[in-house]
């Protein structure tokens, strides 16, 4: 029996997935989450296959809690649910450290072969996570500007653009203030932007932050 947590901000979103995975027979939801923070704590409590997890949740988002279960529980499953689309956060979650990502307009059938796969340690990459990555990595010269942050980079950005202070962020990604100032600056020389109103305009923009 597969073993799945559920966390989504939605509690429709949550009796959804957990009748569709258990109608499957192989798969038991043994646990949902509303919450970033509740959903890191109930990870850490139980043991479980497959983690199922929005990345806009409340209190914490996705990537931090997969920052913290990497640290904890390093050879558990992630699988990123996300209204975002594989072009637009597919490499980022697999750079976290997730082992697919799928957007909720996915079909069903998928996400089941998703939570299978990911069950079995393997990653999940479907046809448009493939063409994003091949992008990626062979056509540079057409990547947008964000995609050419690093990681890191690209983590700080988002959390600017979401409001959070240099002390907040710091706080989220275990880093000291002065190196968040430091990506700061240089994801901001990257964009050629100078201002934290146009790094929040740029991400709003591009659907990278709600």
């Amino acid at each position: 029996m597969i073993s799945v947590i559920v966390a989504d901000d939605h509690n429709v979103v949550r009796r959804g997935l957990k009748d569709l995975l258990e109608d499957e027979g192989d798969i038991k939801v043994v646990a949902e989450a509303a919450t970033g923070r509740e959903a890191l704590d109930i990870a850490l409590r139980l043991d479980w296959d497959v983690f199922v997890m929005d990345i806009s949740m409340p209190e914490m988002s996705g990537f931090e809690v997969i920052d913290m279960l990497r640290r904890h529980k390093p050879k558990t499953g992630v699988l990123f649910l996300s209204m975002h689309s594989e072009e637009q956060f597919a490499v980022r979650a697999l750079e976290a450290g997730a082992l697919g990502y799928l957007n909720k307009g996915s079909a069903p059938a998928e996400l089941v072969k998703a939570v299978r796969t990911i069950a079995a340690g393997r990653r999940y990459i479907n046809s448009r996570m493939a063409e994003t990555l091949a992008a990626r990595f062979l056509e540079n010269d057409t990547r947008t500007l964000h995609e050419k942050l690093s990681a890191r980079e690209f983590r700080v950005m988002c959390l600017l653009a979401s409001g959070k202070t240099t002390l907040q962020i710091a706080q989220a990604l275990f880093l000291s203030p002065k190196t968040v100032e430091t990506y700061r600056l240089r994801l901001m020389a990257k964009l050629d932007m100078h201002t934290i109103a146009e790094i929040t305009r740029y991400a709003v923009e591009n659907h990278l932050v709600d």
